[in-house]
C-alpha cells in the first residue's frame, strides 16, 4: 500500500519558466510541477495542495502559519505519513526553520525547490521533488524535524543555509554537513540531530530586525530601531561575538526599555561567545544583557525571536531558548 503524503506547491523558481526570448525567468500560467503529478504518483498516494504561488522573496510568516496550519490539518483529518513542501529558495530555509520550530509531528516534512526553472537546460526541480517525495515516505527520516532535499543531500532546517546565488548545490550546513544523501538505491542517514524543540503559536505579532554589526559602526541603527517601537533586534556581530564602542549607547538604550537584543556572529563559521571584555567585546555585551545565540545565522535567530516572543517577554526565559 502506497504512503499518503501531502504535496504543497508554494511558488518559487521550481514552479517558474524561462522566457526563451528573453531569458527571464517568471511565474507560468499553470504551475510545470503539477502537470508532473501523474507520474508522480507512482512514488506515493498524493494529496495536492495550492496555497498560493509566490516567489519567495514575498513570504513572510503569513504565509508560513498558513503552511503550518495547512500540515497541521492534514495529519488530523487525512492521518498523511509525510509532507513536502516546494519553495523558492531565497527564503526556503526560513520557512524550513520556522516549521521546524512550530509543528510538532514525528513524521517526515521536506522543503524543496530549483535553482533553474523547469523549461531550462539541467532543470533540477522535478528530480528535487521526486527526491524530497522519497524522503518524505522513508520510515528512517521520522523524528529528525523538518528537512531541506536538494541536490541528493539532505539538510536539517536549523543548519542548512543557502552558499551560492545560482549553482544547484547552493544548500549547505556550515560545520555540520548533511545528515543524509540520496542514491538511486535509497535514503541514507549517517547521523541524526540530538534535540528537538517546538512552540505552540498561533500568530506572530511581534516586530524584529535584523541588522549586521561593520566597522565604525555607531549607535544610530540601534537608537532608530527604539524609536520605531520594534519588539526585538538580532545583530549579526562580528568575529566572535564582538561590537565596535559607539554601539554601546544604542545597546544599552535598547536593553533598558527591555528590548531583547540577540547576538549571532556575521561569521560563516562558529558560534558567537562572551569571549572579549574590552569595551564592546562580548562578555562586555553579555554582562550588559545581550542575549548570544547558540549557533544560529541571523535570519534564523530572527524567526527565532519572533517564536519567542508570542511565548514570553522574560528576558530571562528568551535567553534560555536561545541556549536550545
Amino acid at each position: 500500500m502506497k504512503k499518503k503524503i501531502l504535496v504543497i506547491h508554494t511558488g518559487g523558481t521550481i514552479s517558474m519558466s524561462e522566457d526563451t526570448e528573453t531569458g527571464a525567468v517568471k511565474p507560468s500560467d499553470t504551475n510545470p510541477i503539477k502537470e508532473r503529478t501523474n507520474e508522480l504518483l507512482q512514488l506515493a498516494d498524493l494529496i495536492v495542495e495550492e496555497p498560493f504561488q509566490l516567489p519567495s522573496p514575498h513570504i513572510t510568516t503569513k504565509e508560513m502559519l498558513q503552511i503550518k496550519g495547512i500540515i497541521e490539518r492534514k495529519i488530523s483529518d487525512d492521518h498523511i505519513s509525510g509532507v513536502v513542501i516546494t519553495h523558492g529558495t531565497d527564503t526556503l530555509e526560513e520557512t524550513a526553520y520556522f516549521l521546524d520550530l512550530t509543528v510538532k509531528t514525528s513524521i517526515p516534512i521536506v522543503v524543496t525547490g530549483a535553482m533553474r526553472s523547469s523549461n531550462e537546460i539541467g532543470s533540477d526541480g522535478l528530480y528535487n521533488l521526486i527526491s524530497s517525495i522519497r524522503v518524505a515516505k522513508c520510515e528512517e527520516a521520522k523524528n529528525k524535524g523538518v528537512l531541506v532535499v536538494l541536490n541528493d543531500e539532505i539538510h536539517t532546517a536549523e543548519n542548512v543555509t543557502k552558499t551560492h546565488t545560482s549553482n544547484v548545490s547552493t544548500f549547505q550546513s556550515p560545520q555540520y554537513g548533511p545528515i543524509g544523501i540520496v542514491t538511486k538505491r535509497g535514503i541514507i542517514f549517517h547521523h541524526a540531530p540530538t534535540k528537538r524543540e517546538c512552540y505552540d503559536i498561533k500568530d506572530v505579532s511581534k516586530r524584529v530586525v535584523l541588522i549586521k554589526a561593520h566597522a565604525g559602526m555607531d549607535s544610530s541603527l540601534l537608537l532608530a530601531i527604539r524609536e520605531l517601537g520594534f519588539d526585538g533586534v538580532v545583530i549579526e556581530a562580528l568575529g566572535q561575538g564582538n561590537l565596535p564602542p559607539a554601539t554601546i549607547e544604542g545597546i544599552k538604550a535598547l536593553l533598558m526599555d527591555k528590548i531583547p537584543v540577540i547576538l549571532v556572529s556575521r561569521c560563516f563559521n562558529g558560534i558567537a561567545q562572551d569571549i572579549y571584555e574590552y569595551e564592546g567585546g562580548g562578555k562586555h555585551l553579555k554582562d550588559l544583557g545581550v542575549i548570544f545565540s547558540n549557533g544560529l545565522n541571523g535570519q534564523k535567530a530572527r524567526l527565532k525571536l519572533l517564536i519567542a516572543l508570542e511565548t514570553t517577554n522574560s528576558l530571562k526565559e528568551i535567553e534560555e531558548i536561545f541556549q536550545v
